[in-house]
């Protein structure tokens, strides 16, 4: 038997796309270290050394080059974090289209 991936279409309806709320930021994944760690580089600016919760762990995938939304730590909050959630591609879409994105284009221009 052969099992289907389900189609993804640009033009999907998207429910709801998660924002950040108070101190959360979104970032984008640069480097995976292992161990279920990452390096991650925030729209706030700072570089973070965010691992994955043990209750996501299994759940979400992550890669190179993904966008995340990164919860900084309460102690050590701008060197590390944790990554709550992964956008995906159409939601990276919608982000974009409505300008949350902007800062992050910035920070490419300069690397």
């Amino acid at each position: 038997m052969a099992f289907k991936k389900p189609e993804i279409s640009p033009e999907e309806e998207i429910r709801r796309v998660k924002l950040p709320r108070g101190n959360q930021s979104i970032g984008i994944l640069e480097k995976r270290l292992g161990g279920s760690r990452c390096s991650v580089r925030c729209l706030d600016g700072k570089t973070r050394i965010c691992r994955i919760p043990g209750r996501l762990k299994r759940r979400l995938w992550v890669r190179e080059g993904n966008i995340v939304l990164v919860e900084p730590w309460e102690f050590g909050g701008d060197e590390k974090g944790d990554i709550i959630f992964k956008y995906k591609p159409n939601q990276v879409h919608w982000l974009r289209k409505k300008g949350h994105l902007d800062k992050l284009d910035e920070f490419d221009e300069f690397s």
